[in-house]
């Protein structure tokens, strides 16, 4: 037996899972769960210097919850902007390097896209605040080192856009719930 679906413009509106299958689905959740870990992990590496990407002094020495430590006063973003940035952005990125502003910031970032991928809600903020965080990334780079164009930070915000696009938060998440708050309920771009 066939049936006919005919597609009204219901169907293309926004909350419409259209994900074909299960495992899609299941999929996409998994995804979800590690771009949101990652964030977190960079959270807590940078909180805490524990070696794995913060921590290490200028000699190269590790000091595991020393002063790279963010909260030992250590910044999270002077490294990577003073000596990493270059390219046509680089003067901007030197001049906020440290800056209290963008560290608070970025941790903010890194802890609430973080948060809201991995129990998927507020899938829409987190996406775009994450896709604007890798973009603004890649940006401080540039050209990127094994592509004139693209790089792990485009993917990295186009997986997140993606991720949003197929309401990814509802399986394995407490997406469906956080639709259903009053909140969002009022305001679709929480969802």
């Amino acid at each position: 037996m066939t049936t006919t679906h005919h597609r009204t413009e219901a169907d293309t509106s926004v909350g419409i899972d259209e994900t074909p299958t299960p495992f899609a689905r299941r999929a996409l959740a998994t995804l979800r769960i590690a771009f949101g870990l990652t964030f977190l992990w960079a959270f807590v590496d940078k909180t805490f210097a524990l070696g794995f990407h913060t921590g290490y002094d200028a000699q190269g020495n590790l000091d595991r919850f020393g002063d790279a430590a963010w909260i030992h006063g250590g910044s999270p973003t002077e490294g990577f902007l003073k000596f990493g940035a270059d390219g046509p952005f680089d003067s901007f990125y030197h001049s906020i390097a440290g800056d209290a502003w963008a560290d608070w910031l970025f941790m903010f970032g890194l802890l609430a896209i973080g948060l809201a991928l991995t129990f998927g809600i507020g899938m829409r903020i987190a996406a775009a605040a994450g896709a604007l965080l890798y973009l603004l990334m890649w940006s401080v780079v540039l050209p990127p080192e094994n592509n004139p164009v693209l790089d792990e930070h485009v993917l990295g915000a186009i997986s997140l856009v993606v991720l949003a696009a197929f309401n990814a938060g509802d399986t394995w998440g407490l997406g469906r719930q956080w639709r259903q708050t009053d909140a969002v309920r009022k305001n679709k771009v929480l969802r």
